[in-house]
């Protein structure tokens, strides 16, 4: 790094220090960060606030280059050895001490050991870890995966191994474009993988396979949420999933297509629903989110939709040698090494590094402003702003026609928006819901109330709106009275009527 890039203002990589302070610690935590994180420069001679460049007296330019090289040498652990240089800068001297990312994490300062010893950088700032990052630093320091590490007091029997082995190999056949090509899972492609492992002759479950069983031994929760506005002050429904990865997935990413606005595009008479974000940009973030997540972090994965953008955050701090730059540009650096495997078998996962790609095109191509990827220090959040535009676009698109919002007494409603773009088209609502049900009646003989909620993920009042018109409509007949009541295919009863 240059000079004049080390002199253009305090960031996560870099700090001023106007002398080297009469206490150490005063730099050397913000070494052991550096060390901790991507590295850094601290540049000695230059006022933070003003980037005033002050300089080391000549003198004492020696004389400080050996006290810093000491200080970080000596107060450190595991050992961190600074790369010190002096620089002129309008005839005026500046020490820059570069620390490198160090491989043996987590670094500390000695005399206040590694629980209260150890620092990362937050948002340019030197913090103190807490106890998850501490946890995520030795692991990476132990170049292991959290994923792959035994999980403590679960156990496993050949029934539960074969169950998982069917799980995975169904969700891989459902998501495959020729089914008959997917091979079985077995046991020892989950040894592989590191799902399960190998300790005095007998197999045990690794954290991915709780993950992967839905196991609550390993805390894997998302939290959906819609708000009133920008802000999380005023929320208008909020939902919590818990289970297997491929059911976090699923719930999810229907709870946010029944919480957006779509629209039509119209060609010729033929109309074809779009959503106002691209679904597949959606499941893409949601499935990165689950397989990339810290889980030594105990916090939730949160999708909250505001009215101008969807925000999808994921815990834990970007793995070493991962920035949101070289994401973005491709380049793909596993956290969980067993869970990625297991996902790019069951399909979610096509080529290392080309996700946030296909995002960054599908958002693009859908005239949205492009994605904005924000923190990476404690958590990755990551927004996609929305059109907000209720009006006939110049592509043929009829955006705002609906939303699965919610009323005030906490029922999701279907709205509409009419727009005169497309003259003489009926505007209706767009029966996602309606259609999800159809799909059931059409594979079953009959449903009840509660496999529709189940289906559907709403309350029982929204159930029973969208049965009931159903059947206003035609599509379907209610069958029995009070609890015994089920609903079938119109035609299906016409049937077997004859």
């Amino acid at each position: 790094m240059s000079i004049e890039t080390l002199l253009n203002g305090e960031s996560k990589n870099v700090e001023y220090k106007l002398t080297p302070p009469s206490r150490s610690i005063n730099y050397t935590k913000t070494a052991v960060a550096f060390a901790n994180g991507q590295g850094g420069c601290l540049v000695f001679g230059v006022e933070d606030q003003t980037l005033r460049v002050v300089g080391i007296a000549e003198d004492k330019v020696f004389t400080v280059m050996d006290s810093i090289s000491d200080a970080i040498v000596n107060s450190c652990e595991p050992l961190i050895i600074p790369d010190i240089t002096m620089h002129d800068v309008n005839g005026k001297t500046v020490i820059v001490a570069e620390i490198a990312p160090g491989l043996q994490r987590p670094y500390h300062i000695k005399s206040l050991g590694q629980e209260q010893g150890t620092f990362v950088r937050v948002a340019g700032t030197t913090r103190q870890a807490d106890q998850p990052t501490i946890r995520e630093l030795a692991i990476e320091g132990s170049n292991r995966s959290f994923d792959q590490v035994q999980c403590l007091g679960l156990s496993v029997t050949e029934k539960d191994i074969e169950a998982l082995c069917a799980s995975l190999t169904k969700t891989a056949k459902n998501n495959a474009e020729d089914p008959a090509k997917v091979k079985t899972v077995t046991e020892k492609q989950l040894l592989q993988w590191g799902v399960l492992a190998e300790q005095d002759g007998q197999l045990v479950p690794t954290n991915a396979y709780a993950i992967l069983t839905g196991n609550t031994a390993v805390r894997s929760v998302v939290q959906c949420g819609v708000f009133k506005g920008t802000t999380k002050a005023v929320f208008v429904d909020r939902r919590e999933f818990t289970g297997t990865p491929q059911e976090l997935i699923e719930e999810s990413y229907q709870y946010v297509l029944r919480n957006i606005h779509m629209g039509a595009r119209f060609k010729g008479v033929y109309r074809q629903d779009v959503y106002e974000i691209p679904p597949d940009a959606i499941r893409e973030l949601i499935v990165n989110a689950i397989v990339h997540r810290s889980y030594i972090d105990h916090s939730s994965i949160q999708i909250a939709i505001y009215d101008d953008r969807l925000e999808i955050t994921s815990p834990g701090r970007l793995p070493l040698g991962q920035t949101i730059e070289r994401m973005k540009q491709g380049y793909s650096k596993i956290r969980n090494e067993a869970l990625a495997s297991a996902f790019e078998y069951m399909g979610y996962i096509e080529h290392w590094g080309s996700g946030i790609l296909r995002v960054l095109q599908e958002v693009r191509d859908a005239g949205l402003p492009e994605p904005e990827f924000l923190g990476g220090d404690t958590d990755l959040r990551i927004n996609i702003y929305r059109n907000g535009s209720e009006t006939g676009s110049d592509d043929g698109i009829v955006t705002g026609l609906r939303r699965d919002s919610l009323s005030d007494d906490g029922i999701a409603e279907e709205t509409t928006s009419k727009t005169s773009a497309a003259p003489n088209a009926a505007i209706a609502v767009v029966p996602s819901q309606k259609e999800r049900i159809l799909d059931a009646l059409r594979k079953n003989a009959s449903i009840s109330i509660s496999d529709a909620i189940r289906i559907l993920g709403v309350q029982e009042r929204q159930a029973q709106r969208i049965l009931k018109s159903l059947v206003e409509e035609g599509s379907a007949v209610k069958i029995g009275a009070a609890r015994a009541t089920r609903y079938a295919e119109a035609k299906k009863r016409t049937e077997l009527h004859e």
